[in-house]
């Protein structure tokens, strides 16, 4: 695991700030959705505290954005590189529902497999096997 900087720590406090801010939810709302405490909801947003992945899963999932961006904004993972902004741009988003943000990613990502394209560009939640056309009636 990265080490994790004050400054990225600082970052993501102010991020998440943010993310609730325009998600128009309170910090005891956010604490609540989340299953943390208030003070300790705070104190991230203040970055005084350095929370766990599991815990920045969990303030993602009540904010309803992706895990895999407070990741990266905490060190905990890299940027991944991408020939493209098209995840980032659908993952920033405001206007559409974290729903609708997994099925566009995974639209996007089935064409870039059917095309040739490599690994996907970003982490989608588990999905039930597709039937292939052929196995279609």
């Amino acid at each position: 695991m990265a080490t994790l900087k004050v400054g990225r720590v600082t970052d993501l406090g102010a991020y998440i700030r943010e993310q609730r801010s325009t998600a128009q939810i309170s910090l005891r709302q956010l604490a609540r959705l989340a299953g943390v405490s208030n003070p300790y909801l705070s104190q991230i947003e203040r970055g005084l505290r350095r929370p766990s992945a599991e815990i920045l899963q969990q303030i993602a999932k009540a904010l309803r954005i992706s895990a895999e961006a407070l990741y990266v904004r905490a060190g905990i993972l890299e940027e991944r590189e991408t020939d493209s902004d098209i995840p980032a741009a659908i993952l920033g988003d405001s206007t559409i529902t974290e729903r609708q943000k997994q099925v566009l990613l995974e639209i996007y990502e089935s064409f870039r497999r059917e095309n040739g394209g490599d690994q996907p560009v970003a982490e989608t939640a588990p999905t039930a096997p597709q039937k292939s056309a052929s196995s279609r009636s």
